[in-house]
C-alpha cells in the first residue's frame, strides 16, 4: 500500500537541463523537403534518438505530417517508434537474429544486407517485408553482386516480399562524379533484380544530402536524416538549404557563483587564470550531458540575467558542470543559460559549435545524453 501510495504521490522532478525541440519547424522541414521531391515519399531517419532531437518527441511531430515510414536503426529504437509513430517502422540495421522474432511483422520492414539474415526472416514468409541493400561502391556492408545473391537465394527470397532496394552515397554531401557511378551500380543492380522477377515498390539511395541535388525520377523514396532537423547537410551553402529551420535549443541554469581574484585558476589542470576579479557562474552541464572538452575556453553561450550577454567557458568542461566567466555582471542563482541556439548565425548554433571542434554537427548532435528533459515547444500549432 504505501509503494502505491508513492507512486500516485510522488513528486515531479524536472531536471536543470532541457533541450527545446521546435515541432513546427520539424514539420516545415519535412513539407520543404517533401517539395524538393514530390514524386518521392521521405523516410524520416530516426535512429541515434533522433540525431540526439528525441525518437518519442520525433515521431510523435512526425504523426502531423504525410510520413508513411521511419527508418530505426534497431529494435529497441523500434519498440519507441511502435508505441509514438502511427505508420511503418524500417529497421535499417543489423541485429541478432533471435531479435526479428520480437518486432511486429505488420508494421516493420527489414533493410537486408547478407543471406544469413534473409534466410533466418524467411521464416515469417510473407509477413516479412525487406529491403535488399546494394552495395554500390561505399563497401561497408551490402550485396555486390545481386544476381548471384538471387541465385544462392532464391528459395528464401520468393517466401517474403521485396519491398524495397537501397543503398547509401558514400559522399552524400555534394554532388560528384563517385556518386553518379554509385548510382549507376545501383540501378543495374534494380534492372538485374527486375529482369529476375523482383519488382521493389521502395527504391531508395538518397539522404538528406541528395534530396537537394538529385533528378532522378525513379528513386521513389529519400531518406531525410540531418535535414529534418534544420541542418545543412551539404558541404557547401546554397539557396535551397538556406530554408533549413533548425529546431533544437539547449537551456540550462545557474547553480553555483564564485567571486575569484586575479591570478586564481578555474576548473581543473589550472587552464584558465582569471587575469582580473571576475566571477564564475558553474552550470550542470558537462561532457556526460554531451559538451565536448575541446570546447573549455572556447565556447561562449548565452546568460539571461538582468541583461542578456555570452559568456565564455571558463577552464576544463568537466563531467556534469561546467564553468563560465560572467565577469561583473549581475547574474544570480536559477539564471537561465541558453547553451544551443537555433539561429545559425549566433555563436552557440550547432553549426559554430561543430566548427570550434573541427568535426560535423552529426556528432555533436548524436552525443546528447537521452536522459536530458527534451520539451516539444510550438506542437498546438501544428495540429
Amino acid at each position: 500500500m504505501i509503494n502505491f501510495l508513492r507512486k500516485i504521490i510522488k513528486p515531479k522532478y524536472n531536471t536543470l537541463n532541457r533541450i527545446e525541440i521546435d515541432a513546427e519547424k520539424i514539420v516545415a522541414n519535412f513539407n520543404y523537403l517533401k517539395s524538393l521531391q514530390p514524386e518521392a515519399e521521405l523516410f524520416p531517419v530516426l535512429k541515434a534518438n533522433a540525431y540526439g532531437h528525441g525518437l518519442k518527441e520525433i515521431c510523435e511531430v512526425l504523426n502531423y505530417t504525410d510520413a508513411k515510414m521511419i527508418a530505426v536503426d534497431s529494435y529497441p529504437e523500434a519498440q519507441i517508434a511502435y508505441k509514438y509513430f502511427k505508420g511503418q517502422v524500417l529497421i535499417i540495421g543489423e541485429m541478432p537474429q533471435r531479435v526479428y522474432n520480437y518486432c511486429k511483422l505488420k508494421r516493420t520492414e527489414f533493410v537486408i544486407y547478407n543471406s544469413e539474415t534473409l534466410k533466418y526472416v524467411s521464416r515469417f514468409k510473407k509477413k516479412a517485408k525487406i529491403h535488399l541493400f546494394i552495395n554500390s561502391g561505399m563497401n561497408r556492408e551490402g550485396i555486390k553482386d545481386i544476381v548471384q545473391f538471387v541465385s544462392e537465394n532464391k528459395a528464401y527470397l520468393d517466401k517474403v516480399e521485396v519491398s524495397g532496394i537501397c543503398s547509401h552515397f558514400s559522399r552524400a554531401d555534394s554532388r560528384s562524379l563517385f556518386n553518379s557511378s554509385q548510382e549507376d551500380v545501383f540501378l543495374d543492380a534494380l534492372d538485374k533484380l527486375r529482369s529476375l522477377g523482383y519488382f521493389p515498390r521502395w527504391i531508395h539511395l538518397g539522404n538528406s544530402a541528395a534530396i537537394f541535388w538529385s533528378d532522378n525520377r525513379l528513386l521513389t523514396a529519400f531518406r531525410p536524416g540531418l535535414a529534418l532537423y534544420g541542418y545543412n547537410p551539404l558541404s557547401y551553402e546554397n539557396e535551397m538549404t538556406q530554408n533549413l529551420q533548425p529546431a533544437l535549443e539547449i537551456y540550462s541554469q545557474i547553480v553555483s557563483l564564485q567571486k575569484i581574484a586575479p591570478g586564481e585558476s578555474v576548473s581543473y589542470g589550472d587552464s584558465y587564470q582569471a587575469q582580473q576579479s571576475t566571477q564564475i557562474a558553474i552550470i550542470p552541464f558537462g561532457y556526460y550531458e554531451g559538451l565536448d572538452r575541446r570546447l573549455s575556453n572556447e565556447a561562449q553561450f548565452l546568460v539571461f540575467a538582468n541583461t542578456e550577454f555570452m559568456a565564455k567557458i571558463a577552464g576544463k568542461v568537466c563531467m556534469n558542470l561546467s564553468c563560465l566567466d560572467v565577469g561583473q555582471e549581475e547574474v544570480n542563482l536559477g539564471d537561465e543559460v541558453q547553451i544551443i541556439s537555433n539561429h545559425k548565425e549566433a555563436l552557440n548554433s550547432v553549426e559554430n559549435i561543430s566548427s570550434i571542434l573541427d568535426t560535423i554537427p552529426y556528432e555533436f548532435l548524436v552525443k546528447l545524453q537521452p536522459s536530458i528533459r527534451r520539451v516539444l515547444i510550438n506542437l498546438a500549432n501544428i495540429k
